[in-house]
């Protein structure tokens, strides 16, 4: 009796303990949520595209206010970089950075970390509702269309056309400020480095950030003061999500019990 008792709790803890292949509710209902936000952050996106000469002369605005402060680095980096398997690199991470990252990121701390998976996910629905008036307000041609002296290194170097019409019926070119891709990089760097603890994952996490911003200005994509912004968009997104988060909204399930506590 014993030994049919002990295999039997055996394959409870097996069974328990073993990754399901079927998602959760909970956890088809977090794809659905954000999903169904991006959906509708691209589409307020397209929807608030400006005119390409305002854009132009935002960009022209930007760019003497860099050299006013001394930070008008772009050009020097993308030649610095030209012809090198750097940029090659950088111009793969630039496009893997919000297809492939930031999804993945979300998914690795939705098994890792509820909390730092909730937090993380806060963080880029607010900034998401932060940025799309400032796109509105404030469009701004990325360097590769601001007849500055920049090209489009993604095109010409990976295949995949930045400027189709394609491609640009999906997303908005002029919304340069805020630059998510650096600011989202930021803040998956931070939650996956404090998600993991192996040293050299922690350190490679948090070097994202600033291998976002290095390849989004060599591949002639944002300005310095893109950056700036898109760095606090996301600080001022990270901060909404947590007034949302003590706002004391429960939790969508009640704690887990062990399987054979005392009833």
């Amino acid at each position: 009796m014993d030994g049919a008792l002990r295999a039997y709790r055996r394959y409870v803890f097996v069974a328990v303990s073993t990754p399901r292949l079927t998602p959760s509710r909970r956890a088809v209902a977090q794809v659905g949520v954000v999903i169904g936000a991006y959906l509708l952050y691209s589409a307020a996106r397209w929807v608030t595209v400006g005119d390409l000469g305002t854009a132009r002369a935002h960009a022209e605005w930007i760019l003497g206010l860099e050299q006013s402060a001394g930070v008008a680095v772009e050009k020097s980096v993308q030649v610095a970089l030209e012809g090198t398997w750097v940029l090659w690199l950088l111009n793969h991470f630039y496009l893997a950075a919000q297809l492939i990252v930031v999804p993945g990121a979300l998914v690795f701390l939705y098994r890792r970390s509820r909390p730092l998976y909730e937090r993380l996910r806060n963080t880029i629905l607010a900034t998401w509702l932060i940025s799309v008036p400032v796109y509105a307000a404030f469009p701004v041609a990325p360097p590769r269309l601001a007849d500055v002296g920049l090209m489009d290194t993604i095109t010409h170097q990976t295949g995949f056309a930045m400027d189709s019409k394609l491609t640009t019926s999906f997303y908005n070119e002029l919304a340069a400020v805020p630059s998510l891709h650096v600011g989202f990089a930021v803040a998956v760097g931070f939650a996956v480095a404090a998600a993991v603890r192996n040293p050299l994952v922690k350190v490679l996490a948090l070097l994202w950030g600033p291998t976002i911003a290095l390849a989004v200005v060599a591949t002639g994509n944002h300005f310095v003061f893109d950056i700036a912004a898109g760095l606090l968009a996301s600080a001022l997104g990270y901060g909404a999500g947590r007034l949302v988060a003590r706002a004391g909204v429960p939790p969508a399930s009640p704690p887990l019990r062990p399987c054979f506590a005392d009833s």
